[in-house]
């Protein structure tokens, strides 16, 4: 069975210039961006509470601790937020509950899925029907071969291009091991010449 594809950047915008047309473009958007900007798996994605990224002030976290119950192998783990995809949380909460609105929400709405449903806003997604959705997003807008595992494969991929260490992508990443983290890296044929062109 072949891998899930590793998006471009032109590629990735591509695909979230289709969620902008759609319904729920900035909650669908966010939730591609997670997996994308922070190598999320789409188990994890789903499990998220407003709690999980919202600071007591207001602002969106640096860090999101994850409980063993919302990550594979019931392992705890901490997600580190850049600031493009901390913006682009905080742009998704205030279309969510309004701009001036977000440090009332840190006081009555924390345990809330993040991302919710139409069906059921409560509990919002689980990883299936998740996966299911993103599916959809990356055929319709015509990525064939990308699948809900494309955002974690193309995190790993893109800072391996850029010279992170096998060590840091595997704690990045919440793997065990080096050899399960070394199979999602995709060979850049551009790197591996510029690499032999060191010689």
């Amino acid at each position: 069975m072949s891998q899930a594809r590793v998006l471009t950047e032109r590629e990735l915008r591509k695909v979230l210039n289709f969620c902008n047309t759609q319904p729920h473009a900035t909650r669908n958007r966010t939730m591609l961006l997670c997996t994308h900007m922070a190598g999320m798996r789409v188990g994890e994605v789903a499990a998220l509470t407003v709690s999980d990224v919202l600071a007591m002030d207001g602002t969106v976290k640096e860090e999101i601790a994850l409980s063993a119950q919302q990550t594979k192998g019931n392992r705890a783990r901490t997600v580190l937020v850049p600031k493009k995809l901390r913006d682009e949380l905080t742009s998704y909460l205030q279309q969510r509950y309004g701009l001036t609105n977000l440090l009332a929400v840190t006081q009555t709405d924390t345990q809330r899925a993040l991302f919710p449903t139409q069906k059921n806003p409560k509990r919002g997604f689980t990883a299936n029907t998740l996966c299911q959705l993103f599916h959809k997003i990356y055929k319709d807008s015509q990525m064939y071969g990308a699948t809900s595992h494309s955002g974690r494969r193309t995190f790993i991929t893109k800072l391996a291009d850029k010279g992170v260490g096998v060590r840091v992508l595997m704690a990045l990443a919440g793997h065990k091991s080096i050899a399960t983290t070394q199979r999602y890296i995709e060979l850049n044929p551009t790197i591996m010449k510029a690499a032999v062109e060191l010689i």
